[in-house]
Order: C-alpha cells, then sequence, then structure tokens
C-alpha cells in the first residue's frame, strides 16, 4: 500500500519548472505512487488508478483549475468508496488560496516533505473537515463543479484582468498582483476605463436563503469554505453569522467600503465588527443573478444571468489534511 498518492499535472504553470524536482524525490521515496496527466478530463482515469494502490493521503500538484477537478470528480467519482482519503494541495498554482488554508505555504518540496511524514503517522490530529462550494445554474441536470473558493462581481473582473492582461508579460506571481492591485485602484478611485485597466462591475443580485438579499455593484464579491482568508484574516466561526456552511463577504464599489475591509483584514478584524459597505452572511444556499456578471471557482468561469442564476450549495464534509502543527 502506498502512503501518498501525488496527482500532478505537468502542464501547470508552476509545474513547469518544479516538476523535474517531484519527479525526483518520488524516486527516493518508494512510498510515493506519482500520477502524471496531460488534461484535466484524465483525471478520473488517474482516480480509479490511484484508488487501487489505496493511498493514506491523496495530494494534488497542480493549478487552481486542477484542484478544482479534482475535487469535483474525487466527490462525484466514488473511486474511494465512503471513505476517501484525507487530500492536501501543494502550493504550485497562482494563488494557492487552498494550499495555504491547510498550511502548505511555501516550497512545494517541503510540503511533499510533510506530507510524507505525516503519513507516516496516524494522522489523526491533522485531518480537517471543510464543505466543497457545489455549483449549478438552478437546473437539477447536469453534475455540479466543485470548489473551495468562488470570486465574483469585481474580484472576478480583476483576476480575468490579471490572467489576461498580467500574467502573459511573464512577471512574477507577486509582481503581477501588485500591478494588477494598483491598476484596480486606480480605475476605483479615479473613474478612468481603458483596455490597461479593470472593467467596472456589473451589477448583481445575491441572496442568501432566509438571510435576505443584496442588490448592485459591488468591488469584491467572495464565497468560501475556507478558513483563511485574503491578508492572513479569517472568517467569525459560524454561530456568529447564522451557521451556514458557505461564508459569503461582498464590498460596495466604493473607495471608503475597499479601504474599511483591507485595514480590517490587516488587524485581524475583517468579519468581527459591522463595516458601512462591508456585507458578511452565512447560508446554505447563496443565488448569484446578474446580466452576463462573471464569477471564477478556483479558476473555472461561469456567468450569471437573470434567467440563469449561479446557486451555490454546500456538499458534506471532506477530509483533508492540514500540515500546519
Amino acid at each position: 500500500m502506498a502512503r501518498v498518492a501525488l496527482l500532478s499535472n505537468p502542464r501547470s504553470t508552476g509545474n513547469r519548472s518544479l516538476l523535474p524536482r517531484v519527479r525526483s524525490f518520488c524516486a527516493e521515496h518508494r512510498d510515493i505512487f506519482h500520477y502524471e496527466v496531460e488534461q484535466v478530463d484524465q483525471i478520473g482515469q488517474a482516480l480509479r488508478t490511484i484508488a487501487r494502490v489505496k493511498p493514506k493521503v491523496l495530494v494534488i500538484n497542480g493549478g487552481d483549475g486542477t484542484v478544482q477537478a479534482a475535487l469535483t470528480e474525487l466527490y462525484h467519482g466514488g473511486h474511494f468508496g465512503a471513505n476517501p482519503p484525507p487530500v492536501a494541495v501543494l502550493p504550485n498554482g497562482k494563488t494557492n488560496l487552498i494550499a495555504l488554508d491547510l498550511g502548505a505555504g511555501g516550497d512545494p518540496i517541503a510540503a511533499l516533505e510533510r506530507v510524507l511524514e505525516l503519513a507516516r503517522t496516524d494522522m489523526v490530529p491533522h485531518i480537517v473537515s471543510r464543505e466543497l462550494i457545489s455549483l449549478t445554474h438552478g437546473s437539477a441536470s447536469g453534475r455540479p463543479v466543485l470548489g473551495m473558493f468562488l470570486g465574483g462581481a469585481g474580484l472576478a473582473d480583476t483576476i480575468l484582468f490579471c490572467r489576461h492582461k498580467i500574467y502573459p508579460l511573464g512577471l512574477p506571481n507577486g509582481f503581477s498582483h501588485l500591478l494588477t492591485a494598483l491598476a484596480t485602484l486606480i480605475s476605483l478611485l479615479l473613474g478612468i476605463k481603458g483596455a490597461f485597466l479593470p472593467p467596472s462591475p456589473r451589477p448583481v443580485r445575491v441572496s442568501v436563503l432566509k438571510h435576505g438579499e443584496h442588490q448592485g455593484r459591488f468591488s469584491l464579491l467572495m464565497v468560501t469554505t475556507l478558513e483563511r482568508l485574503l491578508l492572513g484574516s479569517h472568517m467569525p466561526d459560524r454561530a456568529a453569522l447564522g451557521g451556514g456552511a458557505l461564508q459569503l463577504i461582498m464590498v460596495e464599489r466604493s473607495p471608503m467600503a475597499l479601504l474599511r475591509a483591507v485595514v480590517a483584514a490587516v488587524l485581524g478584524k475583517l468579519g468581527r465588527d459591522k463595516l458601512t459597505g462591508v456585507f458578511f452572511e452565512r447560508g446554505d444556499e447563496i443565488r448569484i443573478e446578474g446580466d452576463r456578471s462573471s464569477v471564477i471557482l478556483d479558476g473555472e468561469l461561469f456567468e450569471a444571468n437573470v434567467d440563469r442564476p449561479i446557486v451555490l450549495k454546500p456538499t458534506a464534509p471532506v477530509p483533508f489534511l492540514r500540515l500546519a502543527a
């Protein structure tokens, strides 16, 4: 039995330089079963094969799209029966939010070493449960797409601007994100429009089951089941916001509202106090409607329309491996 199964996507941007080190590390450790896919549509077959070796931990090594596709297939495919192994995510994508939430920041090889170290123990103190976000377009047909972080409104527009305008420049990730943040601030503060700046967010209507709705233009719309948020802040516990599994944050398109949210996040108080123009809620069903308003779930793009809203619900808890002590 392999202690660790590693699923890698060689085509992800981070693996262009990382994968040779990963292959060398796996060659030196016989208790790692390494499976590489060339396309995300091969992940189903990969997990069927991995299930046969009965690993104690499943590690995903790829970008946001690889993680999202693997989580969807892991949950819906049933390849491991009723007891899937806990999932760990190497810090390899552009944003790494899931990896960071699980304590896997820094060097991916160091994170893989930590996974292998934990897999040689009973792991119980390091296993945590997280619900996934199940996304549909309000129809019972078709398989829902699963993930852990959704960005919409101005946040989605900013992500797409960074993806299409900044990343192609070949700059380091940190500098790319800084340029994107500056362009977003210039657009927000000065009201300037142009191809070199993110577009103004479209109006959206967001309704939370049993909690009411919000309508307008928002510089940030985020739904997540992660505990760690932007700038190291954390969402309040379930009891404080009504007990739902889905965590919603929205910030009105206003310089002052955004400033209040950023300051609260830096101070670790985001979600603890009421702030004008900043909304926090928890729920078990969230609907997003708009006029072709983009939302991005773990790297995959979707579109919310008035007659075809995005519907978000939580799944049953899935086990993950937390690498931090």
